[in-house]
């Protein structure tokens, strides 16, 4: 198998200048959608890799902006990625090539760039500290308001040199020694379950591996974390459960492993809500049966809605009737999103749609992802004449007629897709940076268009 190197998900891959026009549906949706590797697991399967015995490869892997800046940090470190042409007589993946992922002693003396990517920057660290000599761990201007306090001072109670600058933000520094003691580890992971897998990621390279205890009162995203520990023990580390929110890892070998990503399951949400938006169907391809990624929630939530969802051999299919844009009414609900909070961005276009009142809960960790989702939702929902009030741990939204005007995207993806969804009905919805979409889906506004595209079709 030949090695190439391509530029699939280099980090400025897709950024469009200008507005972009959110195209109306003219028509019921006829939708067939193919979507690339999930994020979370590609950059999980990449640590992983980077620390295991021998080589991988990973088969189907996201290419977008947080998963190339993944794999420049450990390249930088000194681990070898190599991207792989296909076999003879196999069609090649379109949204990129395989990756083989050789392990080799890590070196310091680098500057990670995180951009915006909390994989990046809540999974690096652990990692690097393996390593020998000083890394230093910064981001894209706005990056620097995430909160990375947790790993600060996680690194410096594992016995790890650190400085920053004393306010828990990044660009922070540290010196490897080559090991890390590990041991037992309290964490307040309240703001984030990506401080819980970082640190479990990389424990079983730890010399006395890890016992990690959560301390806060509560811990989103409880179904990241599963997936962490599940691809772990794939690869033969020993992972206990004490208790909710107590993870014990051992110390021990990291299996190389030949692995195949999934769809990403949480950017299809903005493809299957657009079935009850727009009516008319739309199909996911290869939606997997047993899955820990949040994007299965779907399943379940559009229901709510009124949505149809039925499996067809591999295929999850989402049918929204009539839609919105028929004449349909949605209900207000009173929704918990606690396992899942990533999908709330589309889940509130929804509701701004819906006939009556809805509230969601369980997402006040929102403030501290790419932007203050709460605080976006509300402005950008709030801007185009709907009605929507921050809450503690979430958001109430009205029903209220709502009309064409600007969308801000806070560079943050979710956001922009978002925006994309109230735009199949509300004609002259113009988001701001469509480009941010490269984060996760360098691809979207090709996979949108064409989507829009078959209610054109339908109508004609």
């Amino acid at each position: 198998m030949a090695e190439t190197t391509h530029s699939h998900g280099s980090p400025e891959a897709t950024r469009q200048p200008g507005p972009w026009l959110a195209p109306v549906a003219a028509g019921p949706l006829r939708g067939d959608v193919a979507l690339p590797g999930s994020k979370s697991l590609t950059n999980r399967e990449l640590v992983l890799a980077a620390l295991a015995d021998g080589p991988s490869t990973i088969h189907l892997p996201l290419h977008s902006r947080d998963s190339a800046l993944m794999v420049t940090a450990l390249r930088q470190l000194g681990v070898r990625i190599d991207e792989l042409e296909p076999e003879a007589g196999t069609a090649p993946n379109p949204y990129g090539p395989d990756l083989r992922v050789t392990p080799a002693p890590m070196t310091g003396d680098v500057r990670i760039d995180c951009g915006l990517a909390g994989t990046v920057m809540r999974f690096l660290p652990p990692l690097a500290a393996l390593a020998v000599g000083a890394v230093t761990v910064d981001g894209d201007p706005s990056a620097r308001r995430r909160p990375m306090d947790v790993v600060i001072r996680a690194l410096a109670d594992l016995g790890v040199a650190v400085t920053d600058d004393g306010d828990g933000s990044m660009p922070f520094t540290f010196t490897g020694t080559g090991s890390v003691r590990g041991g037992t580890l309290d964490v307040d992971a309240s703001a984030s379950s990506q401080f819980v897998s970082g640190l479990l990621l990389s424990a079983p390279r730890f010399d006395e591996g890890l016992h990690l205890r959560h301390t806060g009162e509560r811990l989103p995203s409880l179904p990241h974390i599963a997936m962490t520990v599940d691809v772990l023990r794939a690869r033969g580390v020993r992972v206990d459960e004490p208790a909710v929110g107590e993870w014990v890892v051992h110390p021990g070998p990291i299996g190389a492993r030949d692995v195949t990503i999934e769809p990403d399951l949480s950017n299809a949400a903005p493809f299957a809500v657009a079935a009850l938006v727009a009516g008319g169907t739309v199909r996911i391809r290869t939606w997997p049966t047993v899955t820990t990624q949040v994007g299965a929630d779907l399943e379940t939530l559009l229901p709510l809605w009124g949505a149809t969802v039925t499996r067809d051999g591999e295929d999850l299919v989402v049918d929204g009737g009539v839609g919105v844009r028929g004449g349909a009414s949605l209900p207000g609900l009173d929704l918990d999103l606690t396992r899942g909070g990533e999908l709330a961005p589309p889940l509130v276009a929804l509701a701004a749609l819906a006939d009556g009142p809805t509230r969601v809960t369980g997402i006040g960790h929102l403030r501290g992802h790419e932007t203050d989702r709460l605080a976006a939702l509300a402005a950008d929902v709030s801007g185009l004449g709907g009605s929507v009030t921050e809450e503690q741990d979430g958001l109430r939204i009205e029903p209220a007629p709502l009309h064409g005007g600007p969308w801000a995207a806070y560079e943050d993806h979710r956001m922009a897709t978002a925006g994309a969804v109230l735009g199949l009905v509300t004609d002259g919805v113009s988001v701001d940076d469509i480009g941010s979409t490269a984060k996760t889906l360098p691809q979207f506004p090709e996979l949108w268009r064409d989507l829009v595209a078959t209610g054109d079709e339908e109508r004609a």
